[in-house]
This record gives structure tokens, C-alpha cells and sequence, in this order.
């Protein structure tokens, strides 16, 4: 009888509404809808506004309609401060519309991958959700830079703007954006290929507090472009530019002067840099956490001999097609500062110089979670073995091809593929 459907229950006699809201405060959507259907009271108390200031939909979707949107809002109204749409691919302009006009103190928004949404929305969000803070519209590829112009004007207090693979936005856009929104710490911009250096001339000299910065496959980024960034943003903790191309040791050289408080940076498939660049960065950038330098082909040991000299602090680096580097580089690194307490994962498929030696070398790294090593020619399974005797938790991710053809069972042939086995 404890939990009757029957209104007169006594846990809602014993327990003063008061409690049971902030009770039912600690719940998720489901069990909170579940708690609507139990009795009316229970209804009126768990679609309370207070308990849906943050609702995430991404598990439900594919059933997620614009009517969901509409209702919701207007049951949380100023109560709602957090809410994720990612995937949520039937949700449009018209319903946002309401939703910014019902919950007008949303501070983080998540539209990823809304692909119906167009500038129409940002105008919604700028007109009426003045506090919004957080804004993701990856892969909306409707936004134009209208809709950078209007959360320019009507979201002042914008940090972080995710606009990744909204390839319709330029230069334009950004100076738009960075001019009402100058206290940007967060700003994702990749896959975005119109732009060039001058948006990023605009963000160097409007975006004094960027913290993180992504830029991946923005190919038409030179040094002069990410130079600007480096001179204006000395608060730098993040920086992406795989696959920009055209940048030499001269970025390097920039971070190095100008952002000593880089925690992360990923240069995969920037084949003009050099252990030169690498070693001003590595000597002024001390904190170190993540590096991704997958296809920086001209690379030697001689970075890995500086980083485990300069960076006590990194975890994860990636060296994957990096084909000069040697046992003797990961011997340096295995005995850097960084090694017995912090590295975590080690990348380095495609390194034909790498031999077991290497792994020998990487023993004392207590804390090394996983290796990658697809496609070292020189890499035993008896070396595998042996580290494994001192890393018994470690992941190791190899492929060997079998001697044979496996037999076939059931008449159809087994596959194998470079990621099916784990050693």
C-alpha cells in the first residue's frame, strides 16, 4: 500500500510534497515519466518544471518529433538550463522557435547533427535566450554566417560555439561572431573549408580567452592565419590542425613563444614539420598532456628525446606512420619523466624501424593503458608476451596474418581484418 496508485497513499502523507519533489529532483527522464503515470499527485510532481532543468534525448532520438520539443517547453519554461537534441533528426526550425520562446534561460544547447535546422533557429535563439553559454551545431549544414551574425547580436555571453562541418560559413561569419561574442573560450571549426587566415586574424584579435581552438582538414590554413592565433590567445590549453597541410615549424615556433599553457595538440598530416619546431615547442610548452602527430613523416628521435626531457605531463602520443622514428627514440621516452607515472597510450602502427626492442624499452611504464603497433614488420608475439609480463592489463593492438589460410566452416570463409584481433 506503501505505493498505491491511490492518491491517499501513504507515502504521500507521510512525506510533505516539498521532499518528494526534491527526491524526484534526482531522477532521470524515463523513471521520471515512469513516476507521472503511478497517480495524479505523483503526475503533477514529477513533470514539475524544477525537475527538467537538464534533459538529454539523444537515447530516444529517433522518436523525437517537434511536438516533443514544443511540449516540453513549455512544461519546463524557465526552469529548463541544459538540453541536448544530438540526432534528433526531426526537430525543425518551428519547434525551436517555441522552445527559445519558452525557455529563455537555456544556457547549453546541443543541435549536433539537426540537420533540418536552418539560420531561422539561430535568430529564434539570439531574439530570446540571451544566457545561452554553450552552443553546438555540429553538422548543421543549413547555417550560414546569418546565423553567426545573430548570436553576435543577441548571445553576448556565448564561451563555447561547436559549428564543425558547417562548410557554408567564411570569414565573414567569424568577424561577425567574434565581435559581440569576444569571450569565447571554446570555438570548433573543423571540416568549416571556406575558411582562410583573415577569420582567424578576426578571432587572434577579438577572442583574448579561447582556450580550445579546432581547426581540422581547414584546408586552406597557412602559418600566417594560426600565427595571429598564437599571439592573441595566450590562454591556448588546445589547439586542432590535422590536416592543415600548409603549416610549417614556424606555428611550432609560435606556440612555443606564445601559449606556454598548451596542454593538447594535434598535427596529424602535417608533413612540413620538423624536429626543429618540435624542439621550441617541447621547451616551452611544459605541460604537455596529448599529442597527435600521426604522418608527420619528417620527424626523428630527436623530438622524442626532447618531449621526454621537457614534458613530465604527457599521456597519450601518437606516432603512427612516423617511419624514422627508432627503438632508440622510444628508449629515451621510456625513460623520460613522463613515463612511469603518466603515459597512457602509445601510438605506433606503421613504424617499420620499431622492433621488440622498443616494447623492452617500455616496460617501466606503469601506467601505459594501450599500444598500437599495426604493421610493425619488426614487432614478435613473443615481444608482446614479454611486456605483457610486466603490463598484465595493458591493451595491445596488433595483427599478424595467419601462416595459412584458416579453414573455411560452414562453407563461408572467415575474415580477418587488421582490428579483429586484440592481443
Amino acid at each position: 500500500q506503501m505505493f498505491s496508485n491511490n492518491d491517499e497513499a501513504v507515502i504521500n502523507k507521510k512525506l510533505p510534497k516539498e521532499l518528494l519533489l526534491r527526491i524526484f529532483s534526482f531522477l532521470d527522464v524515463v523513471t521520471l515519466c515512469r513516476c507521472a503515470q503511478v497517480s495524479r499527485a505523483w503526475n503533477v510532481l514529477a513533470l514539475d518544471g524544477s525537475n527538467w532543468q537538464r534533459i538529454d534525448l539523444f537515447d530516444f532520438q529517433r522518436d523525437i518529433e517537434g511536438r516533443v520539443v514544443e511540449n516540453i517547453s513549455k512544461r519546463c519554461g524557465g526552469f529548463l538550463r541544459k538540453l541536448s537534441l544530438r540526432g534528433c533528426l526531426g526537430v525543425g526550425d518551428n519547434a525551436l522557435r517555441t522552445f527559445a520562446q519558452n525557455c529563455r534561460n537555456i544556457e547549453v544547447l546541443n543541435l549536433n547533427g539537426c540537420t533540418k535546422i536552418t539560420d531561422a533557429t539561430c535568430t529564434s535563439l539570439s531574439k530570446f535566450c540571451s544566457k545561452l553559454r554553450h552552443l553546438d551545431l555540429a553538422s548543421c549544414t543549413s547555417i550560414t554566417n546569418l546565423s553567426l551574425k545573430a548570436l553576435s547580436e543577441g548571445c553576448p555571453l556565448l564561451e563555447q560555439l561547436v559549428i564543425s562541418w558547417c562548410d557554408q560559413v567564411t570569414k565573414d561569419g567569424i568577424q561577425a561572431l567574434v565581435r559581440g561574442c569576444g569571450g569565447l573560450k571554446a570555438l570548433s571549426l573543423k571540416g568549416c573549408t571556406q575558411l582562410e587566415d583573415e577569420a582567424l586574424k578576426y578571432i587572434g584579435a577579438h577572442c583574448p580567452e579561447l582556450v580550445t581552438l579546432n581547426l581540422q582538414t581547414c584546408l586552406q590554413i597557412t602559418d600566417d592565419g594560426l600565427i595571429t592565433i598564437c599571439r592573441g590567445c595566450h590562454k591556448l590549453q588546445s589547439l586542432c590542425a590535422s590536416g592543415c597541410s600548409n603549416i610549417t615549424d614556424a606555428i611550432l615556433n609560435a606556440l612555443g613563444q606564445n601559449c606556454p599553457r598548451l596542454r593538447i595538440l594535434e598535427v596529424a598530416r602535417c608533413s612540413q614539420l620538423t624536429d626543429v619546431g618540435f624542439t621550441t615547442l617541447a621547451r616551452n610548452c611544459h605541460e604537455l598532456e596529448k599529442m597527435d602527430l600521426e604522418e608527420c613523416v619528417q620527424i626523428t628521435d630527436s623530438t622524442l628525446i626532447q618531449l621526454s626531457i621537457h614534458c613530465p605531463r604527457l599521456q597519450v602520443l601518437s606516432l603512427s606512420h612516423c617511419e624514422l622514428i627508432t627503438d632508440d627514440g622510444i628508449r629515451h621516452l621510456g625513460n623520460g619523466a613522463c613515463a612511469h607515472d603518466r603515459l597512457e597510450v602509445i601510438e605506433l602502427d606503421n613504424c617499420p624501424l620499431i622492433t621488440d626492442a622498443s616494447l623492452e624499452h617500455l616496460k617501466s611504464c606503469h601506467s601505459l593503458e594501450r599500444i598500437e603497433l599495426y604493421d610493425c614488420q619488426q614487432i614478435t608475439r613473443a615481444g608482446i608476451k614479454r611486456l605483457r609480463t610486466h603490463l598484465p592489463n595493458i591493451k595491445v593492438h596488433a595483427y599478424f596474418a595467419p601462416v595459412t589460410p584458416p579453414p573455411s566452416v560452414g562453407g563461408s570463409r572467415q575474415r580477418f581484418c587488421r582490428c579483429c584481433i586484440i592481443l
